[in-house]
């Protein structure tokens, strides 16, 4: 276990009233939130989102990816569903960190795409660990996921972390002119599934 339960209390949104509960890992003192919506106890698969902190999508309304989007789309999934748990994992651009997440924006505005410009920075494509998602999900006593994305990296680390994921639900959202070739990456050097579809750039103007 890397990760140790800190605090938790009510956090209400748009949509719904959720209990926030934050964790910290125990060699790092990083910390990590789950946003928890009705009674998670029940021996039932819960509907889960694993999001990845993405300060520019998430915060100040990036175009460059679909996090923002999918963070949004996720709340409301779960509150339609009236259960769920979106877990907030703290690691910023692929967990690169924030600063080499502009340095690599920087060079895709050279013409790299995201997996190049990662590693022109020395990084992998993707430098996350799902395994904190596994014990926050283990330290709420959930066992049973229906999970909410379209990355299968982390349907198989779950999975081999003991998490049982008796449904992916797709999480197609947020595509535009400006993250086209963005989500064509992940697709085509990342196998993320996704259904693209040729985009009218005259949606959002350059």
């Amino acid at each position: 276990m890397q990760l140790k339960k800190v605090a938790q209390a009510k956090l209400p949104t748009p949509w719904g009233v959720f209990t926030m509960v934050g964790f910290e890992e125990l060699a790092t003192g990083k910390d990590h939130v789950a946003l928890i919506l009705g009674d998670i106890e029940q021996n039932k698969p819960i509907l889960t989102r694993v999001h990845s902190e993405c300060l520019t999508g998430d915060a100040l309304f990036s175009l460059r990816c679909d996090c923002g989007f999918q963070l949004e789309a996720s709340l409301k999934q779960i509150a339609k569903e009236g259960l769920g748990i979106l877990l907030y994992h703290r690691q910023e651009g692929r967990n690169i960190g924030l600063l080499n997440k502009i340095r690599a924006y920087a060079l895709q505005d050279q013409g790299y795409d995201t997996v190049e410009a990662n590693h022109q920075l020395g990084f992998a494509a993707d430098e996350r660990d799902f395994t904190l998602c596994a014990d926050m999900l283990e330290l709420l006593g959930v066992k049973q996921i229906k999970l909410l994305t379209n990355n299968p990296e982390k349907i198989r680390v779950l999975t081999e972390a003991g998490i049982k994921i008796v449904e992916r639900v797709a999480l197609e959202v947020g595509e535009n002119p400006y993250n086209e070739h963005y989500l064509e990456t992940k697709a085509q050097k990342m196998g993320h599934i996704l259904h693209l579809h040729p985009l009218d750039n005259e949606l959002i103007k350059k």
